[in-house]
């Protein structure tokens, strides 16, 4: 990893999601945006509002601890979707950052023959990725700073 860094904006992020948005509804309809959290809540959001899906849920899996590290494996966080309720679905999976590429790989594996089909959608894949995403707005080897995670979470001012 270069000490570069990529940087997202808020208004480049609109721009991210519609353009990503109009690859992914160009080739495929999905019944359900599966946001993976924390880093693919607002990225399965705007691409729900972008392609005009209602249907949005959200799987928690951790994985990143700080800048640069990581647990081991990726893991999941209760409360976790059934299966079988996105059963006879066409789900697209949505993230921020194909990095290592063991999220996406979790999740689509835990997918696996409960649903129609699974596609994957994400604004950045890096080039070590061990999954290769389906929808991919940019690449790149550099640590992104997302304008939602760059700055320290605020504190109760007394």
């Amino acid at each position: 990893m270069t000490q570069e860094r990529e940087i997202l904006t808020y208004e480049l992020f609109g721009t991210a999601m519609r353009e990503l948005a109009q690859e992914i509804i160009n080739d495929y309809k999905p019944d359900c945006v599966l946001s993976i959290a924390r880093g693919g809540l607002l990225i399965g959001g705007a691409l729900g509002y972008a392609l005009g899906i209602k249907n949005v849920s959200v799987m928690n899996v951790e994985f990143y601890t700080d800048v640069g590290e990581h647990l081991q494996e990726p893991l999941m966080l209760p409360p976790t979707p059934k299966a079988v309720d996105l059963s006879g679905m066409r789900i697209l999976v949505a993230d921020d950052v194909a990095d290592t590429g063991k999220t996406m790989e979790l999740v689509h594996e835990f997918l696996g023959d409960n649903v129609v089909e699974v596609r994957t959608a994400v604004i950045y894949e890096k080039p070590h990725s061990v999954f290769k995403p389906d929808y991919v707005w940019r690449k790149t080897d550099k640590w992104i700073n997302f304008p939602w995670s760059t700055l320290p979470p605020v504190e109760k001012q007394v």
